[in-house]
């Protein structure tokens, strides 16, 4: 089975493994290649080009020939179901609020048993509520604690699942917006939460600057703490509302997030105040299957009319589906 892999000479092949596991990057279902001098390393998916410079000088990309690694008993196949759960770091978090004890501690026990990188399985007693979209959990099994360290695209997130809302399924997503932003570019991330969005356009694509706002100030001090776990430059984090500081900002911005979709129509005013002429706004709503675009883009039609402008329809996407006939959905906006 032919998959992209790091090549590394010998020597350094632990020191490169280490990373790979380190950012979730080896993919375990093939087994490691090697020839009289290198060995090759499977990855779980293709690098970004910052990515490798994690990894020691000598290591390249390359393409190999693996065989498939010996089948381990999965979670599915030990419980006879597949259980739903997000991974985060290494806290499992079980995502059907409704599972009673008996069946929660069950799933428990066989992930860390099947699953050695999980440390810790947590069930929300709560759905995210709050000004601050947070929840409420029990931690049914592992490590008593809810804070850990997730690793996506080279970067690293600290984050307490209890004081910050954090997902990783939107990880595909992030790295699509990541492909709109340019070298040079302003960006400004009004619902930043612990930086998942403005820390990886730091480090990828080096942009003029990103203002990172978020008025949780338990969210804020991980995000101010993950820009110095990851060295990311050019970053600006503040604890404020995203109305007001709008107000500091207005007109810099060559693409401004906004990823609250629960209500991110009521801060379209601000995003337009932010936009440059010629600026992207990517808005996230939640949207019936009945009308998955067609009111979002009059909503943000008519904050840019309000001001005097007008908007132009890049794109309209799917990111997924939320609840039954209820979808998260993201249109990219140019203010002109």
């Amino acid at each position: 089975m032919k998959r992209q892999c790091i090549q590394i000479p010998k020597k350094k092949g632990e020191s490169a493994r280490r990373v790979l596991l380190d950012f979730e990057l080896l993919d375990n279902s093939l087994k490691i290649g090697s020839d009289e001098t290198f060995l090759y390393l499977p990855l779980s998916r293709e690098l970004l080009s910052h990515e490798l410079a994690d990894f020691p000088a000598e290591a390249e990309l390359a393409e190999f020939d693996f065989e498939p690694q010996e089948k381990k008993p999965t979670p599915g196949d030990l419980l006879g179901f597949n259980p739903a759960y997000e991974l985060i770091g290494d806290i499992a978090l079980l995502e059907d609020e409704s599972l009673d004890s008996q069946t929660a501690f069950k799933i428990a026990d066989v992930l860390l048993l099947a699953q050695p990188n999980i440390k810790t399985v947590v069930k929300p007693l709560t759905p995210v509520i709050g000004e601050f979209r947070i929840r409420e959990f029990e931690v049914i099994a592992g490590e008593p604690r809810t804070e850990t360290i997730h690793r996506e695209y080279g970067c690293r997130y600290k984050v307490d699942l209890s004081k910050a809302y954090f997902t990783p399924r939107l990880s595909t997503e992030r790295s699509r917006i990541l492909s709109w932003v340019k070298e040079g570019d302003t960006v400004v991330d009004m619902f930043a939460g612990v930086g998942p969005y403005s820390i990886l356009f730091a480090k990828s694509k080096k942009p003029s600057k990103v203002v990172a706002i978020d008025k949780n100030p338990d969210a804020v001090r991980y995000l101010r703490e993950n820009i110095t776990l990851n060295s990311a430059k050019n970053i600006e984090a503040i604890e404020g509302d995203a109305r007001e500081e709008a107000k500091r900002f207005a007109g810099t911005a060559d693409h401004v997030i906004m990823n609250l979709p629960h209500s991110a129509h009521e801060f379209l005013d601000s995003a337009v105040l932010l936009t440059k002429p010629g600026g992207i706004i990517h808005y996230y709503g939640m949207t019936h299957e009945d009308d998955l675009f067609e009111s979002s883009v009059e909503l943000i039609r008519k904050a840019a009319e309000k001001a005097g402008r007008k908007i132009e329809i890049l794109e309209e996407k799917v990111v997924r589906s939320y609840a039954p006939h209820q979808y998260n959905i993201c249109i990219e906006a140019r203010v002109i």
